[in-house]
């Protein structure tokens, strides 16, 4: 693909339900993959769809209350049969997708589990981003930073023709530092992924939502593109 100087980005949300196993999953990812055809096909008439976006947890939501129950029912490996037909997706349509979150094992870092984001397109994965601050005591799975001998990237940003991207997830976004590293790295859109719900959300006194995205925006001198969960309690 060629560089892009201007481009539409669609930020998708939808009620999905609560899975409680990887069998789950599937039916999400087909409607991921329908919402990103009927993003690019349906604003067309306005300009071109360059990146869409899904927010946290898109896949699956953390509903175990241990690392061990969420490596042995949800958790998956990068490199899976759900990446691989995003991946497509993004691919025939020509625009980048970033594939929300999911939770993630990984051989090289035993017994722990990421909630991961992955930018996809051009045929392969061009980001990997891990959720660096865990919303403790909801979440329970690993941040990199605690990992002994961690040697990647905490704060990756990928070149990309629709510019250079990097993505934070949700509580990531309540540190300035976060997102400044993405700014030092070079990133030209912030890509936010959240399951934020009210009352910590949108709605006024607490209304961290609005008030950190444009926060983040202006600090960095960078667009942002956020994906708020859309889902009741179920």
């Amino acid at each position: 693909m060629t560089r892009l100087d201007r481009y539409l980005a669609a930020a998708c949300q939808w009620d999905r339900p609560s899975v409680k196993n990887r069998e789950g999953i599937r039916a999400n990812i087909d409607r991921m993959v329908e919402m990103t055809h009927a993003a690019v096909a349906g604003y067309r008439p306005l300009g071109r769809v360059g990146l869409v976006v899904f927010p946290e947890f898109a896949w699956s939501p953390p509903i175990y209350t241990t690392a061990q129950e969420l490596a042995q029912h949800l958790a998956l490996p990068s490199d899976n049969e759900h990446v691989a037909r995003l991946t497509k997706t993004a691919t025939d349509l020509g625009i980048l997708l970033v594939c929300g979150s999911f939770l993630e094992v990984d051989p090289k870092w035993p017994g722990a589990v990421f909630n991961t984001s992955l930018l996809l397109g051009e045929g392969k994965t061009l980001l990997r981003y891990r959720k660096v601050h865990p919303w403790i005591p909801w979440e329970v799975h690993a941040s990199p930073h605690d990992i002994a001998g961690y040697d990647e990237p905490f704060f990756p940003v990928a070149d990309t023709p629709m510019g250079k991207i990097g993505i934070a997830t949700c509580y990531d976004w309540l540190f300035p530092e976060s997102t400044r590293e993405l700014a030092l790295g070079g990133a030209e859109v912030l890509v936010r992924i959240s399951a934020y719900m009210d009352p910590w959300g949108a709605t006024p006194p607490m209304d961290w939502w609005t008030i950190v995205n444009r926060c983040r925006a202006l600090e960095n001198i960078a667009h942002v593109v956020a994906a708020n969960q859309g889902a009741t309690l179920a």
